[in-house]
């Protein structure tokens, strides 16, 4: 596989699309730490690292809105390919829909938000949109 975090998000986009509950997908730190971030900022209702075989799972519980059965993620979008890597510096993060949407972002302190970056005061690459 080249893109492992395009794969995760695809997965994503694809068990919110069907209006799935759960869905598992294959795990690396990058994705985990993806996951941590997602659920940090109330994007998913919960996950679970399961430890099995040689890379193991995780099972990442979708959040939907109980009256109107709508997802919380509307868009998963990635930025930074690996044909054509996307770097910013803490001048120029990016802001997602106005500030109402998150970019992810993989930097020197770890995989973070653009508004957490602003804090930090740190540049890196742009993995994806989620609004």
């Amino acid at each position: 596989m080249t893109d492992p975090i395009a794969d995760y998000l695809t997965r994503l986009r694809n068990a919110i699309k069907a209006t799935h509950r759960i869905v598992e997908i294959p795990a690396s730190n990058i994705k985990k730490e993806l996951t941590k971030v997602l659920f940090e900022k109330g994007y998913i209702q919960n996950y679970k690292f399961v430890e099995e075989g040689p890379q193991g799972t995780i099972k990442i519980a979708l959040k939907y809105n109980p009256q109107t059965k709508e997802n919380s993620i509307v868009s998963l979008t990635r930025v930074s390919k690996p044909g054509l890597r996307k770097y910013v510096d803490k001048e120029s993060l990016p802001r997602v829909i106005n500030g109402l949407g998150i970019a992810i972002l993989s930097t020197s302190k770890g995989v973070m938000t653009d508004k957490e970056a602003r804090v930090e005061g740190v540049g890196g690459e742009v993995l994806c949109y989620v609004y």
